[in-house]
């Protein structure tokens, strides 16, 4: 069979997203009876009849937003996804080569990168470990180069170009039909590849999960609140593109891709969208037609300090924001920021 072989996507790339919106519908119409039963809690405590009147009002128009979204979900449902192309039975596509190129992203990772860069080397089916520093201020490119990669620096900032510059870098090698993503800050593990290479022959391009508890070590930088957060983007994802998966994590950094998807893609995406990319990429698969499919993987305590959305969860929450913005609206408007 060849290499690659795209389906048609889900009711096409631009179609109005009904049950996307009927989801958020709902969501708007539930924190909105959420914050009327806060406001009656305190007007409890405030003598007078007025503000009495508004929150009646605010509650009984809360099932606007709910019965509408209701709508919406059926609709897409019942209605718009039987008569959809739908993707082959579980499709099979044999690797003809399981060779991997791994490129790795870092940025002021010198205490981590050369036992990440020795931890893939050491796989016996990792032709190259590629390091795509991007402009750190320490040894982290003395360091990766020590360990035996490949270094590439990446002048211009910013996770989206520094994965974009990754992906680049690996399609210039004949010797490897897949492609490896990680970062360099040992939360991930070379020995999951066995994992994604089972899953393969499925998809275009497998991605990372960190969604099993049993597979995440204590203590890592993806708090609860992270967690959850992640799962929920990961949801409406699934929604928007209903029929063409089940996702969960729109924050992994560490994913598979066949070479033949890659180039495919790579042309569609915006390298100046930032830590938003991973939803950016799988967003622009998704609508594309490329075969995306989840893997389970482990997750481990980062060494060193985290430089991404996970250092706060305040700024979680502001890129987890973002990428809802861009999964509802549009991307253009995360582009350059």
């Amino acid at each position: 069979m060849a290499d690659h072989q795209p389906f048609a996507p889900a009711g096409g790339g631009r179609r109005f997203r009904v049950g996307l919106y009927g989801i958020l519908l709902i969501t708007l119409g539930f924190c909105l009876y959420l914050f009327a039963v806060v406001v009656a809690a305190v007007h409890a405590l405030i003598p007078g009849d007025r503000l009495g009147v508004w929150l009646h009002v605010l509650v009984w128009y809360t099932g606007v937003p709910v019965f509408t979204g209701l709508v919406f979900c059926s609709w897409e449902v019942f209605v718009l996804l039987p008569s959809r192309p739908r993707m082959r039975p579980v499709p099979y596509i044999e690797l003809n080569r399981k060779w991997v190129t791994a490129v790795l992203t870092a940025y002021n990772d010198e205490e981590s990168i050369p036992l990440a860069v020795a931890d893939f080397r050491s796989h016996p089916l990792v032709k190259r470990v590629i390091v795509v520093d991007n402009n750190s201020r320490d040894r982290t490119a003395e360091n990766a180069r020590q360990a035996g990669a490949e270094v590439v620096v990446e002048t211009r900032p910013g996770y989206g170009r520094c994965v974009y510059r990754a992906l680049s870098e690996a399609l210039r090698f004949e010797d490897t039909d897949l492609t490896v993503l990680c970062e360099g800050d040992m939360t991930f593990r070379s020995y999951d590849i066995d994992k994604y290479l089972a899953y393969a022959a499925h998809a275009d391009i497998v991605n990372g999960t960190r969604i099993v508890e049993q597979l995440r070590e204590p203590q890592t930088q993806l708090t609860t609140f992270m967690f959850y957060g992640n799962f929920f983007a990961g949801k409406l994802l699934e929604v928007k593109h209903l029929g063409q998966g089940t996702f969960t994590d729109v924050g992994t950094t560490y994913k598979l891709c066949r070479n033949s998807a890659l180039r495919e893609l790579l042309p569609l995406l915006d390298p100046s969208v930032n830590l938003e990319f991973n939803a950016h990429f799988m967003d622009m698969a998704l609508t594309h037609g490329i075969r995306l499919l989840e893997c389970p993987i482990t997750f481990h305590r980062r060494i060193g300090v985290s430089k991404g959305g996970n250092t706060s969860n305040a700024r979680a929450f502001k890129v987890g924001l973002r990428m809802i913005a861009g999964i509802v609206f549009s991307w253009k408007y995360l582009a350059g920021k």
